[in-house]
């Protein structure tokens, strides 16, 4: 009998050995139920969700009247802020040290996933940094908005706001290339750095919360796309369920109370600080509590980006080849018995038998 062992047209020219799997990973990885069709289907609503958020964001901080009188409400009024003021001219070198995190934050990305020799997921994580960068730069160029001229001096582009973009990319790449019992930890922290970045830009008054707002969830919708797609080509595993949790508690903590309190506050601050005159004078305390809500929501916004990602991460682990199965039935036998801890391949070793 002619044997019906052809390689199929545009298959892999590599011979198949005892402890392949690659074949049946493939296709379990599109059956419906598997765990990676699990993971890529939040991770495309998640994708999907932030797309829609940032769609209303847009819509009501950057179409609207009220939204953009409360965005430059919120930017003049930081010079009635005194403790914003008092920090940005006691130290006059944070424009500096911002500057620099953010490119030690590069070379640390890389240099992470590169050490540990992870080069293709260094490259995923580098190019969905850049991608968000350039949605950010398409977006402040030609995203229709009203080009006002200020006459107090207030920025009138820069939704999203390239800095946090930036640094909010830096943490979320540290997904693909930190490893998994240290995830929880190192996204975190970096979460908690890039919350630091975006609220300078708002004491500064280089961006308004509006623009901080845009940026996380343009860079979360970036990575959830970027996620869907590894999940899609099969490479995500179930992770232990003792991992990142436990070490990450010192900044995931901390996270959960900046989501929280910076969403609460500026929710409840939010129905005061729209309801400002549609001309000025403006009243000081007014510009004042219009900054700090601002500053609330961007934290809270920046804060559950990072929560929402390690929250559709939980117990998977992108390193590695996919989960290993098992070969039973007449082919292993064929084949021999395999030991423990030995992994069989679709086929027999002598490549001689019938698929029906």
């Amino acid at each position: 009998m002619a044997s019906y062992d052809r390689p199929r047209a545009g298959g892999s020219p590599r011979p198949l050995k005892t402890g392949d799997t690659w074949w049946y990973a493939a296709v379990a990885g599109e059956a419906a139920g598997s765990f990676s069709t699990r993971v890529r289907t939040r991770t495309r609503r998640g994708c999907l969700g932030a797309v829609l958020l940032l769609t209303v964001v847009y819509a009501g901080l950057v179409l609207t009247a009220t939204g953009r009188r409360w965005g430059d409400a919120a930017m003049t009024g930081r010079r009635a802020d005194g403790a914003a003021t008092t920090v940005l001219r006691d130290h006059p070198s944070l424009a500096g040290l911002t500057t620099l995190s953010l490119v030690l934050g590069c070379v640390l990305l890389l240099a992470a996933g590169l050490i540990r020799k992870r080069y293709a997921l260094t490259g995923l994580a580098a190019g969905a940094v850049v991608t968000a960068l350039a949605l950010t730069g398409l977006l402040q160029r030609y995203a229709p908005r009203p080009r006002l001229a200020d006459a107090g001096g207030l920025v009138s582009t820069g939704f999203p706001s390239a800095q946090t973009t930036l640094a909010l990319g830096i943490a979320f790449g540290l997904v693909l290339v930190v490893p998994y019992r240290l995830r929880a930890a190192a996204v975190g922290a970096a979460t908690l750095w890039a919350v630091g970045v975006g609220a300078y830009t708002v004491a500064a008054g280089q961006h308004r919360p509006g623009d901080v707002i845009a940026a996380a969830l343009v860079v979360l919708a970036v990575f959830c796309g970027a996620l869907a797609l590894l999940a899609r080509r099969g490479q995500v595993r179930p992770g232990a369920r003792r991992g990142p949790a436990l070490p990450g508690l010192a900044v995931t903590v901390p996270l959960v109370l900046i989501a929280a309190g910076g969403l609460g506050a500026g929710l409840w601050l939010l129905g005061d600080t729209l309801t400002l005159p549609s001309a000025a004078p403006y009243d000081p305390a007014d510009l004042r509590l219009a900054h700090r809500c601002g500053q609330a929501l961007a934290a809270g916004v920046a804060a559950a980006a990072g929560l929402v990602l390690l929250g559709l991460l939980r117990r998977v682990d992108v390193e590695g080849a996919p989960t290993p199965y098992r070969l039973g039935g007449p082919f292993v036998e064929a084949a021999g018995v395999p030991g423990d801890g030995e992994l069989v391949g679709p086929f027999t070793e002598d490549l001689d038998h019938e698929i029906s």
